[in-house]
């Protein structure tokens, strides 16, 4: 299973690259704004600088929410770096705009899942990520490590060849139990990891 880190402070990425276990990193506006980020040039650079020391795919997510707006907003933070994969929500001009980049050779992680009939829908436009978010599922008094059992078996069955990363880490026991389930990338914070 790969570790992706789940934050925008390049500290927090430096530390994770230097223990030698980082394969990639994810972030989103809120995490950025949290690192005083803010601005597209800045938020622009901050992932060039991100891109640079992470050999690894790296999660932009976009902010709109209209097929149109995301597909160029995609475009834009897409041409920042190759190791880029444009984040998108699982909403239906989503799965929309995911068809659009993945037949344009885009990489994208469909972000905000919450059922494997939504990660079946992300699969089938060719995501390259898939992000149940296990904490959230947990919160609302599921099992957010069953979906991801779950989903896991969909896509063997049906030889769906997108990831699934487990997002929405809480704690230790989520990482090992998402490994057993098949999980293929785990993203979290870097105090979840050690």
């Amino acid at each position: 299973m790969k570790f992706f880190i789940d934050t925008a402070n390049i500290d927090q990425i430096k530390e994770a690259h230097d223990l030698g276990i980082l394969d990639g990193v994810t972030t989103n506006p809120s995490l950025m704004a949290k690192e005083g980020i803010k601005g597209e040039e800045a938020i622009a650079n901050h992932y060039k600088t991100i891109c640079e020391l992470v050999d690894g795919d790296i999660s932009a997510e976009v902010l709109s929410t209209s097929f149109e707006e995301m597909v160029e907003e995609g475009k834009v933070l897409a041409a920042i770096h190759p190791n880029i994969v444009v984040k998108v929500p699982m909403i239906k001009d989503g799965i929309k705009a995911i068809k659009w980049f993945t037949d344009n050779g885009i990489k994208t992680n469909c972000t905000l899942v919450f059922s494997a009939g939504q990660a079946i829908l992300a699969a089938k436009a060719g995501a390259t990520y898939v992000s149940p978010f296990l904490g959230r599922i947990d919160d609302s008094g599921w099992d957010g490590v069953q979906l991801i059992e779950e989903i896991a078996h969909i896509y063997n069955v049906q030889g769906f060849k997108t990831e699934i990363l487990a997002a929405s880490i809480r704690n230790g026991n989520h990482i090992t139990r998402c490994a057993a389930a098949g999980a293929d990338v785990c993203t979290c914070p870097l105090d979840s990891i050690l």
